[in-house]
């Protein structure tokens, strides 16, 4: 196994030690699931840069970088339903659109023998959500530090939560978006079933 898909692998492992930190309490452990988070984004570009810099693009790779990515984020956001941050069906379009994508991949190539890489558009997509994770993160340690150093103010609360809302329905567009070009790009694998 290269070190790509080594830094990949480690992404899925800090995606359980991140959620770890996030549900314990206090605002220590928040910092660190925040922390913990930035730190498996990074890897999310450190393992592709490597693969296309030192030629080191492989079958797994291409599989399993997108995958890690679903994981991690599938994992944020529905930590954050639990957390009452996020829409419950916010969170269920995307895990769909996730779940779509990765069947046909699997089928691609179980049954074609064909490795689907990510879209440009998949990618974008990906990008703003964890985008949106570190910003509603950045909130809870904010929300926690106050509470721990000075006070809180609901009013500052309701500001955030509308923020949420909107930064989701954009992440629910690049989804939906994304899966349908997605679906449309490999329709002849679809259609030859």
């Amino acid at each position: 196994m290269n070190l790509p898909n080594k830094i990949t692998i480690l992404r899925i492992i800090l995606t359980f030690v991140f959620m770890f930190f996030l549900f314990c309490k206090g605002f220590w452990p928040k910092v660190v699931s925040l922390i913990i988070f930035m730190i498996a984004a990074v890897t999310d570009f450190c393992d592709g840069w490597l693969a296309n810099k030192k030629n080191m693009t492989t079958d797994f790779g291409k599989l399993m970088d997108p995958f890690a990515d679903k994981i991690l984020l599938l994992a944020a956001f529905a930590a954050f339903v639990q957390m009452q941050l996020v829409e419950a069906w916010m969170f269920l379009i995307i895990l769909a659109r996730e779940l779509l994508v990765t069947s046909l991949r699997l089928f691609a190539l179980l049954n074609k023998g064909k490795v689907l890489s990510a879209s440009k558009s998949g990618k974008h997509k990906t990008a703003y959500q964890m985008f949106a994770v570190f910003i509603i993160l950045g909130f809870i340690v904010f929300k926690e530090a106050m509470l721990k150093f000075y006070t809180w103010n609901p009013a500052w609360e309701k500001i955030f939560r509308r923020g949420v809302y909107i930064m989701m329905l954009i992440a629910v567009i690049l989804t939906i978006n994304s899966g349908f070009r997605y679906l449309w790009k490999n329709r002849k694998i679809i259609t030859s079933v």
